[in-house]
């Protein structure tokens, strides 16, 4: 039987850093539309938590979950955190913005987890969609959304094919170490 695979090929951005991944870990695709990037996490051997509002964009995900991914339906813009109390080893965020749930994105990482996070920065007006405000990144936000993480890789700036405004990051949160009584100060 064929594994299951995605319908569009994952971001070069994630495939750049998933590398930082702990192997066979937790991965939380937020706002993950039709999967590309849950499956290619799948397929890679991680356990994958994939996460959208839309039934229809779920629907793609079936051979996913029965292959023992965790698919979720759940409206990110209204109501509670679905994850509440949850930590993943990575969390991956594209092409999807919404400001109240920055901070629920970022504490969502386990200590050592990665956050890789790409979507639509100012700019993106002139060239196409989105071009409302709410959905683009204003200069610096993911470095601010990421303070406290040890960031990896930034980029802000404009991409060709197709042409667009984006911001990315690659940021680590930092795993606590208990030093012996007598290193402490």
């Amino acid at each position: 039987m064929q594994p299951p695979a995605p319908l569009h090929p994952p971001s070069a951005w994630v495939q750049r850093w998933a590398h930082l991944f702990r192997a066979g870990g937790r991965v939380l695709d937020l706002a993950c539309g039709p999967g590309r990037h849950a499956y290619w996490l799948h397929a890679r051997g991680h356990a994958v938590t994939a996460v959208d509002r839309s039934a229809a964009a779920l629907a793609s995900l079936a051979p996913l979950a029965a292959a023992g991914a965790e698919v979720l339906q759940a409206e990110l813009e209204d109501g509670p955190w679905p994850l509440a109390g949850r930590a993943f080893d990575a969390v991956v965020v594209t092409n999807y913005l919404w400001r109240p749930r920055l901070a629920d994105t970022v504490a969502a990482l386990a200590p050592g987890g990665v956050l890789l996070y790409e979507t639509f920065a100012q700019g993106n007006e002139t060239v196409g969609r989105p071009a409302r405000p709410e959905f683009l990144l204003r200069p610096g936000e993911l470095l601010q959304a990421a303070a406290g993480l040890r960031v990896v890789a930034y980029e802000d700036g404009f991409l060709e094919n197709p042409e667009r405004f984006v911001q990315r990051i690659a940021a680590v949160r930092s795993v606590a170490t208990e030093l012996p009584a007598r290193h402490r100060l």
